[in-house]
């Protein structure tokens, strides 16, 4: 059964992670996702980490697409690509702002090609301003947007990456969204749209819903941001970690039991749940004072006995292989033609109507580039023609 977007034809003119893993979503959930590169390739297909030809990189975000290879530096190659807009639903691209009009494929060249167009743009740092045109990595978002000093605690420590692209990752799914809203706002309508949306503008926005807290009443802003804890809510073990979240009073009262500390739930300072926030620095100490005493199995065996909050810490290689995990039926294996067989996660949104499908692994460059014109209405020799003079490329 084909998925919730069977029928939406997408133009994937995006790079590296920002677009493509947005892109493959749609994939996966039916879209007909045309995926354009240069003769280069995207970036990703030249990360470390590969086998058969192929980064793992560059399979994670790409599958259930099509390759097709034009060189938009050629007239031809950028006539081509427009005669493909002609027949898209949705474009989508993350070139640097103003790349795409001084191309000549930018909205409104789209829009005079396909009037009900969805062309969804992404920037790093935004269309104008002063940092609109400088070149971008996550790094530098993550910076910017003040995730760093989120990351960090505070604002008087050394600031901190998180060790995982979360722009370019949460910008992919806010765009695979916004795609989405705009089809069905098009299906009431029948008028395209422009989106545009940068990574910083995403990732401040996902900041904003539970750490700009000091920053939302007017008026009454905090000069500096403190720790909320001087401990993360990690806590040693005799031999390993696990987490614990008893943030509320009867969740700490229950602690309290499978620790053996009746007193805990007696202490004048912890009878509220505004004074286990008041003293919350010395409530972490006490409960990680308490969970040295035991292994991480045992305190799981008796935090389960008691309902308390908690999960065990997790490498990569031991999550993969955790029940929770096999029982949702996440990790899901695929025999690429090339690359071998895979591990990679299903989408996360599961579908009971129109279930996703896995139709294809990340594709060759320039592996459907023929096929893909030839179902836009070219001809045997217009193809030929392109490919002759390297406008077009397809794969061996």
């Amino acid at each position: 059964m084909a998925g919730p977007l069977d029928g939406v034809r997408i133009l994937d003119l995006s790079n590296m992670v920002s677009g493509p893993l947005g892109g493959m979503i749609l994939a996966d959930q039916g879209a007909d996702v045309i995926k354009v590169e240069s003769p280069s390739g995207d970036a990703t297909r030249a990360v470390a980490t590969r086998r058969g030809g192929f980064s793992a990189s560059f399979l994670n975000n790409n599958r259930n697409k099509r390759s097709v290879v034009l060189d938009l530096k050629k007239p031809n190659g950028k006539d081509a690509l427009k005669r493909l807009i002609s027949t898209a639903d949705v474009v989508l691209q993350n070139f640097r702002p103003g790349v795409v009009d001084r191309l000549g494929i930018g909205y409104e060249d789209a829009r005079a090609l396909k009037s009900d167009i969805i062309y969804a743009s992404i920037s790093g740092f935004g269309e104008d301003g002063p940092y609109a045109h400088k070149p971008v990595f996550d790094p530098l978002v993550q910076s910017l947007s003040g995730l760093t000093t989120v990351q960090a605690g505070s604002d008087d420590v050394r600031p901190a990456l998180v060790r995982t692209i979360v722009p370019d990752k949460l910008t992919s799914f806010t765009v695979a969204q916004a795609i989405c809203a705009a089809l069905f706002a098009r299906e009431r309508t029948g008028t395209g749209q422009h989106i545009q949306l940068s990574m910083l503008d995403t990732v401040v926005h996902f900041l904003w819903s539970s750490d700009m807290g000091g920053h939302t009443f007017i008026g009454d802003e905090l000069e500096a941001e403190t720790a909320q804890s001087f401990i993360d809510l990690i806590y040693e073990t005799s031999d390993g970690y696990i987490s614990v979240a008893a943030f509320r009073r009867v969740d700490w009262e229950k602690l309290a039991d499978a620790c053996e500390r009746p007193d805990w739930k007696t202490d004048e300072r912890f009878l509220t749940s505004a004074g286990l926030e008041e003293f919350k620095n010395e409530r972490l100490t006490m409960t990680q004072d308490a969970l040295k005493q035991r292994t991480s199995q045992e305190w799981i065996d008796r935090l389960n006995e008691y309902d308390v909050p908690h999960a065990p810490v997790m490498t990569r290689s031991e999550m993969i292989r955790h029940p929770q995990i096999q029982a949702n039926k996440l990790i899901v294996e695929h025999q690429h033609p090339e690359a071998g067989p895979l591990r990679q996660t299903r989408t996360p949104a599961r579908f009971d109507g129109t279930p996703a499908e896995y139709r294809m692994g990340g594709p060759r460059l320039g592996q459907h580039t023929s096929q893909v014109l030839g179902e836009a209405g070219f001809s045997d020799a217009e193809i030929a023609s392109l490919l002759a003079d390297g406008s077009a490329i397809s794969a061996k």
